[in-house]
């Protein structure tokens, strides 16, 4: 498998992962899924916000990058957050509609990905203004772990709340291989 094969498994499995949260975060009630549950972006929404946040931050350092600039337009297109805390959407059904969107943009993103290309250093600031320059299939990678990050929270966070979201394994999408 090609290192932009798996990047496409990880698209995939971020969209249904995010699907499967959402389905169970739909039955909690409005209170439930905005109570603060001590967790480090307080309830099931901040954190699910937080995602947000965390993927449109880099998906427009992304766009940056020469070959992404027209699959990530309409990324750029989207207000910058403010903060890693922001609430994007207080109201769920309007952040479930935009996480939808935005994981169809991830894919289509990836899709269009140059093997080629990542290898190539991506230069970037962080929300200190701090530059870097790293290579790009690492901070790809970044950002699809820092999402399995924090929906692993959101798992926990709905648990305690009564929902169970299932099997959250990256192994169901990995293709099964004939022996050798």
């Amino acid at each position: 498998m090609s290192l932009k094969q798996h990047f496409e498994m990880l698209a995939a499995y971020n969209q249904l992962m995010n699907s499967t949260v959402y389905i169970a975060a739909s039955h909690l009630s409005p209170a439930e899924f905005a109570k603060d549950r001590g967790a480090f972006f307080a309830s099931i929404q901040g954190t699910l916000n937080h995602i947000l946040v965390g993927d449109t931050i880099w998906l427009k350092r992304f766009a940056t990058h020469p070959s992404c600039q027209n699959s990530l337009r309409h990324v750029v297109a989207l207000p910058s957050p403010t903060s890693l805390d922001q609430i994007l959407f207080q109201e769920f059904n309007s952040l479930w509609k935009h996480r939808a969107w935005l994981d169809q943009q991830i894919i289509d993103w990836v899709d269009a990905l140059p093997e080629a290309k990542l290898d190539d250093v991506l230069s970037y600031q962080n929300s200190k203004a701090l530059p870097f320059s790293r290579q790009f299939s690492s901070l790809i990678l970044h950002f699809f772990n820092h999402q399995t990050h924090h929906r692993g929270q959101v798992s926990t966070l709905l648990s305690q709340a009564g929902e169970d979201i299932g099997v959250t394994d990256l192994l169901a999408l990995i293709p099964d291989q004939p022996s050798i």
